[in-house]
């Protein structure tokens, strides 16, 4: 079973999933692609999901309330990625982008060591199912421009805002 619940984030609706006392879910509720990352993880995890609370869930949204607040920059929940050993490396390429920074597709490339897999290093981006923890937000186009989000840009830009002390929780 995959627990689910409901998070009403500053930035828009998430959906957070935690199995086997893991984080596996914290995406937007509404992306375009969500019953695509749903069957994902419940096909891998040979799982359902419930929509029920567990700890990991309630740690979680303390520390996104942290994080909205400008009190967290970095996070302790234990994740379980459900993806290709490609996407994988991609997600963890994402973690070790900053808070307060951004990285290109093209950087995030050559950190993992592939500088010719621009597109699947996007693709991969996109395939996040953990969004904030894993900061696909801090990745933009190579001129500088924000690029795709799955929460959206309006989001996007306001979790780049958080991060560089431009952003009010209350969209002030």
């Amino acid at each position: 079973m995959i627990h689910i619940q409901y998070y009403g984030s500053p930035v828009g609706e998430m959906l957070l999933g935690s199995y086997d006392g893991k984080l596996c879910l914290a995406d937007w509720r509404y992306r375009k692609m969500r019953s695509t990352i749903d069957n994902r993880i419940q096909k891998a995890l040979k799982a359902e999901y419930a929509e029920e609370s567990s700890e990991v869930i309630e740690r979680t949204i303390e520390e996104l309330e942290e994080y909205f607040n400008g009190k967290r920059k970095t996070f302790d929940i234990p994740l379980h990625m459900v993806g290709t050993d490609f996407q994988k490396t991609v997600w963890h390429g994402l973690m070790q982008v900053p808070y307060g920074a951004t990285s290109s597709y093209l950087e995030l490339a050559k950190f993992i060591g592939n500088a010719k897999a621009v597109r699947a290093v996007a693709s991969a981006n996109g395939a996040n199912a953990i969004s904030i923890m894993i900061p696909c937000h801090r990745i933009i186009g190579s001129n500088g421009d924000l690029a795709g989000y799955a929460g959206g840009l309006p989001a996007k830009k306001r979790l780049l805002e958080l991060e560089s002390n431009l952003f009010s929780p209350n969209g002030l």
